[in-house]
């Protein structure tokens, strides 16, 4: 009655038995394979789509789960290994002291336990890329036709709120009409709230959206929400100059410093 599963350990430390059937060594650390993952993605997508993808894993995976620091080398080693420079991407991962039971960066683990998964879209590109073409009308182009609609046409297009979820973390509406791409809706919202169409990048049920598609090819219900990173975070309130303090505090002096005076009894003439 009664019996324990253990694991063997051999002189190195490492895990000799597996305990989860897949016939790969739990705790073991593998070396990194060089073969790249392939997959499809569910739409055709171009370079810039693939790049915008994965700038919003690497910008918000460490915000929920993990180190940063490994986050960074994973990032690093991901970046070198779609680069085929095996060697540098297993000696990043080597001095960060991170461990592949598979021998692949989808799933990694740090000297603490916790464990990393990266998706695949980060490691190699789809096998139904497209290409990208530079001479059609982009969105961030304020001269592009295709980006701004003409007044003619926005003024037939039914005007609707679109709920949008920043990532500084604040829900809003945004007035917007159905014939408007996402090129134009970037700018009604700079209009609104001050944030450059450059710096914005927008999902929705994440897929990311390009400048040139319309409101109404996107389908979206009147309670979806779509996600707007902001790749730069707005400007710090400047400061004030160096010799004044603000008024109206206690010991505190509205001019300049040598004009401030310490409170003190006033001496009275007997």
């Amino acid at each position: 009655m009664g019996g324990c599963v253990g694991s063997h350990h051999d002189s190195s430390g490492s895990l000799n038995e597996n305990s989860d059937g897949t016939g790969v060594a739990l705790g073991r650390n593998q070396p990194l394979k060089r073969e790249r993952p392939k997959w499809k993605s569910d739409y055709p997508m171009t370079e810039g789509q693939l790049r915008s993808k994965r700038d919003e894993f690497w910008d918000t995976a460490p915000a929920f789960e993990g180190r940063k620091e490994i986050w960074d080398a994973l990032r690093a080693a991901a970046s070198a290994f779609e680069s085929s420079d095996h060697m540098l991407a297993q000696a990043i991962l080597d001095g960060a002291s991170i461990t592949l039971p598979h021998g692949a960066l989808l799933e990694c683990y740090d000297e603490l336990g916790n464990r990393y998964q990266l998706p695949v879209y980060c490691l190699s590109p789809p096998v139904n890329m497209i290409e990208e073409h530079s001479d059609e009308p982009d969105g961030s182009d304020p001269d592009s036709s295709m980006a701004d609609p003409s007044g003619v046409a926005a003024a037939t297009g039914g005007e609707c709120l679109l709920r949008l979820r920043l990532s500084t973390g604040r829900d809003l509406r945004l007035a917007v009409r159905s014939v408007d791409t996402v090129g134009a809706m970037k700018r009604r919202l700079q209009s609104q709230e001050g944030v450059a169409p450059a710096t914005q990048r927008w999902f929705f049920s994440g897929r990311p959206l390009t400048d040139r598609l319309r409101l109404d090819q996107l389908n979206i219900s009147r309670d979806y929400v779509v996600q707007v990173i902001i790749s730069q975070p707005p400007l710090a309130l400047s400061t004030p100059p160096l010799g004044r303090v603000q008024a109206g505090g206690e010991g505190q002096c509205a001019g300049p410093v040598d004009d401030c005076r310490p409170a003190g009894p006033v001496p009275v003439d007997y």
